[in-house]
């Protein structure tokens, strides 16, 4: 179940939560950079800068759009709520995934002005390889199985806690970093920093990050069932536990009403 605020406002928070992310992504890669020639230092810094900044802003922007801040997640929920209304219709996930698509480029340029970077710039750090392109499935398809997950038990209150600690984890653990994100990966396009992937590597990261979604929605279906709850959302639905029992719905602590 979505908020009630309108399309406009939805989609202004995907677009703003977007590029908070990424410029929080860019930009504490630039910083830590700037503090240490040493990269398992600034990959540490660059994983917890970034885990926190995802956590704080799926609970920020989860009570007006969901937050889900990452298409694959859009479309995750799109298509598992196709059928009984409760995800996005094609129309909002369609400005969704234009809007965080915007604010990643936005996110990216920002992070490079705040650091004196300002022009634009493509990235040159070439992300290629068989490897790299596993790690970005197995990244986002557990992702995609976490939100379903937390969904279909009922933990929604949970989310911004755990998608920031799997990422966290997952950065570290996958071959490709854990981008796990089409629209962060189109935004870091735009800086040439450690945290950048080259334009030539786009097709093949996110292609990998839509197979991993596919899979994440395969594996959600195997453990606990058809779809019957409302997608991978942030934000409060009625779960239905693994044995189709229906439970009271869970919401995000929030000083607003909640009706991602």
């Amino acid at each position: 179940m979505h908020s009630s605020a309108s399309p406009v406002r939805k989609a202004a928070a995907e677009l703003i939560g977007t590029a908070a992310l990424v410029a929080v992504v860019v930009g504490s890669g630039l910083q830590a950079a700037r503090l240490t020639d040493d990269t398992g230092v600034q990959l540490l810094a660059n994983s917890l800068a970034s885990a926190i900044g995802l956590g704080l802003l799926i609970a920020l922007f989860g009570p007006v759009s969901g937050g889900h801040l990452n298409p694959v997640v859009t479309l995750s929920s799109w298509w598992l709520g196709r059928r009984d209304g409760r995800g996005p219709g094609t129309r909002e996930a369609v400005a969704y995934v234009l809007a965080q698509t915007a604010g990643a480029v936005v996110g990216a340029l920002l992070a490079e002005a705040m650091f004196g970077r300002a022009q634009v710039v493509w990235s040159t750090q070439e992300r290629l390889g068989d490897r790299l392109l596993l790690g970005e499935v197995v990244a986002t398809a557990g992702l995609v199985l976490l939100i379903c997950g937390l969904n279909r038990i009922g933990r929604q209150q949970l989310a911004p806690v755990a998608v920031a600690a799997y990422i966290a984890a997952a950065i570290w653990f996958t071959s490709s970093g854990s981008f796990a994100n089409p629209a962060a990966t189109v935004g870091r396009a735009f800086t040439d920093s450690f945290t950048g992937i080259s334009p030539g590597s786009l097709p093949g990261f996110i292609g990998a990050q839509l197979a991993g979604g596919a899979l994440g929605l395969a594996l959600a279906s195997l453990l606990y069932g058809p779809s019957r709850p409302a997608g991978p959302e942030y934000g409060p639905s009625r779960p239905v536990s693994p044995e189709g029992a229906e439970t009271p719905a869970v919401r995000l602590p929030s000083a607003t009403p909640r009706s991602h």
